[in-house]
C-alpha cells in the first residue's frame, strides 16, 4: 500500500480524498493555487504546496508544476479527483514515466474509452447497445447527409473528444445539419484541440442513466448498480439519484452487465462510469460515453451500496484485488444528491464569487454534506461554482425525497445566491415526484 499520495485537485473532492486516505493511514499532500491559499481544508493534509497563480492553466492544469510538487514531496501516487487532469492520458503517461502511480486507469484504457468513436467501435464489437450512426469520424457534408438520411432525423453531431455538451449539435433537417456540423467541429477544435466529430440518431425524450463500475488489475470488474442523472440543465447535472426510479429488474441487469462487458473489453481497472441514454417507453438503452474517473455524484452510489469508492480506487492502484465479488454487492434503499452551486438561477445562473459569511449545513439521520466551505470562505472566480453536495439516503425514494426537502430547508448560505431555492422547487415538482422527466425537462420548466 502507498505511504504518501498527492492530490492534484481542489475543494470538495480534495477533502474527500484526504479523509479517505487518512482512514487508510496514508499521508496526503495537497497542491493549491494562490486563489485557494488559506482554504480551511488544506490544514487537514499532511503537507500543502502552492503550484501557481489562480488561473487553472497556470496551476491545476500545469503538469510540470504538479509533477515537481510530487517529486519534492516524495509521494508514491497521485489522485487526480475529477475535472482538471483526471481524464488526461498525457498526464497519466507523465506520471508513469516518473514512476509515480496514477490513481486511475491505464493510459491505454483511458485513450480507448475517452475517444468516443473508438469507444463506440469497441461497444459494437462486444454487443453493448449503441445508437445508429456513423462508424467512424465524419469527413465532409456529403457523408454527414448520407448517414442522416439513412438513420432519419433528428440526429446529433458529437465531438469524439471531450464532453460537457461542447462540440454537440442537434439537427432536424439538412440545413441545420450543415450548420451544426461546422459549428460542432469548430467548438471541438477550440475546446479539445481535436475537430473530429461523428453522427448518431438523436433520442429526444431520453433519460440519462449511468452505471458505476470498479475494476482491478487482476481483471475483475464489478458494477455498483446505476444512477439516474436526468435532472440536468444544458448538459450540467443538477440532481442525481440511485437507483434509477423507472428501471425494472430485467433492464437493470442488462444495463449493468453491458457496462461491465465494455469495461472488461477495454482491460479497465479503477473507477469509471459508463453512461447511457434510456428510452423510457421502450426500455431500450444506448451507450452515451465512458467517464474514466470518479464522478461528482459518486456519493449516491456509496450510500446505496456501503462501498467507499475513493478508498477502493486507491487499493486498486496499489495492486490489491477487489475486496468483494458481484454477489456481495447489494442495493440498499434510495439516495438523492443535489449539487449546491454558487449561481443565481434568477439571473441566468450567473456564478456568484464572493465571501460566505454564514454557512449552516443540515444534518441528521441519512444526511451527508460533502463540502470544503466554512464560514468566511471566499469563493474564487477561477473555478467551477459548486460549493457543496447534499446527499440523503432512506429506505424508499419517497422517504429520501422528504428527507431532501427537510435538509434543503435547513441549508443556509449567506449572502451568496445559490441553487438551493431551485432545488427546493424541483424536489417538490409533481413531475419529479412521479419521475416523469427527461433530460430536457428542467430547460422546458425554466423556459430556457
Amino acid at each position: 500500500m502507498f505511504s504518501r499520495i498527492l492530490i492534484a485537485n481542489r475543494g470538495e473532492i480534495a477533502l474527500r480524498i484526504i479523509r479517505a486516505a487518512r482512514e487508510m493511514q496514508i499521508e496526503t499532500v495537497v497542491v493549491y493555487s494562490e486563489a485557494d491559499r488559506g482554504a480551511a481544508y488544506l490544514r487537514l493534509a499532511d503537507q500543502s504546496i502552492c503550484i501557481g497563480p489562480g488561473p487553472a492553466s497556470q496551476s491545476y492544469l500545469h503538469i510540470p508544476a504538479i509533477i515537481a510538487a510530487a517529486e519534492v514531496a516524495n509521494v508514491d501516487a497521485i489522485h487526480p479527483g475529477y475535472g482538471f487532469l483526471a481524464e488526461n492520458a498525457h498526464f497519466a503517461e507523465v506520471c508513469r514515466s516518473c514512476n509515480i502511480e496514477f490513481i486511475g486507469p491505464s493510459v491505454e484504457s483511458m485513450q480507448q474509452l475517452g475517444d468516443k468513436v473508438a469507444c463506440k467501435q469497441l461497444a459494437v464489437k462486444h454487443k453493448v447497445p449503441t445508437f445508429p450512426g456513423s462508424k467512424g469520424k465524419i469527413e465532409d457534408e456529403d457523408q454527414a447527409n448520407k448517414i442522416a438520411r439513412e438513420i432519419g432525423y433528428p440526429v446529433i453531431v458529437k465531438a469524439a473528444a471531450g464532453g460537457g455538451g461542447r462540440g454537440m449539435r442537434v439537427a432536424h433537417n439538412e440545413v441545420s445539419l450543415r450548420s451544426g456540423l461546422h459549428s460542432a467541429m469548430a467548438e471541438a477544435d477550440a475546446a479539445f484541440g481535436d475537430a473530429t466529430v461523428y453522427i448518431e440518431k438523436y433520442l429526444e425524450h431520453a433519460r440519462h442513466v449511468e452505471v458505476q463500475i470498479l475494476g482491478d488489475k487482476q481483471g475483475n470488474v464489478v458494477h455498483l448498480f446505476e444512477r439516474d442523472c436526468t435532472m440536468q440543465r444544458r448538459h450540467q447535472k443538477l440532481i442525481e439519484e440511485a437507483p434509477c426510479p423507472v428501471l425494472d429488474t430485467e433492464t437493470r441487469e442488462e444495463l449493468c452487465k453491458s457496462a461491465v462487458r465494455l469495461a472488461k473489453a477495454a482491460g479497465y481497472y479503477g473507477a469509471a462510469t459508463v453512461e447511457f441514454l434510456l428510452d423510457p417507453k421502450t426500455k431500450q438503452f444506448y451507450l452515451l460515453e465512458v467517464n474514466t474517473r470518479v464522478q461528482v455524484e459518486h456519493p449516491v452510489t456509496e450510500q446505496i451500496t456501503g462501498i467507499d469508492i475513493v478508498q477502493t480506487m486507491i487499493r486498486i492502484a496499489a495492486g490489491e484485488p477487489l475486496p468483494f465479488k458481484q454477489s456481495d454487492i447489494q442495493l440498499r434503499g434510495h439516495a438523492i444528491e443535489c449539487r449546491i452551486n454558487a449561481e443565481d438561477p434568477e439571473r441566468k445562473f450567473i456564478p456568484q464569487p464572493g465571501t460566505i459569511t454564514r454557512f449552516d449545513a443540515p444534518g441528521g439521520l441519512g444526511v451527508r454534506v460533502d463540502t470544503h466551505v466554512v464560514n468566511g470562505y471566499r469563493i474564487p472566480p477561477n473555478y467551477d461554482s459548486m460549493i457543496a453536495k447534499l446527499i440523503v439516503h432512506a429506505p424508499t425514494r419517497e422517504e429520501a425525497r422528504h428527507r431532501m426537502q427537510r435538509a434543503l430547508a435547513e441549508f443556509v448560505v449567506e449572502p451568496i445566491a445559490t441553487t438551493i431555492p431551485l432545488h427546493r422547487r424541483l424536489i417538490n415538482n409533481s413531475h419529479f415526484v412521479t419521475s416523469d422527466v427527461d433530460i430536457h425537462f428542467v430547460e422546458r420548466w425554466l423556459g430556457a
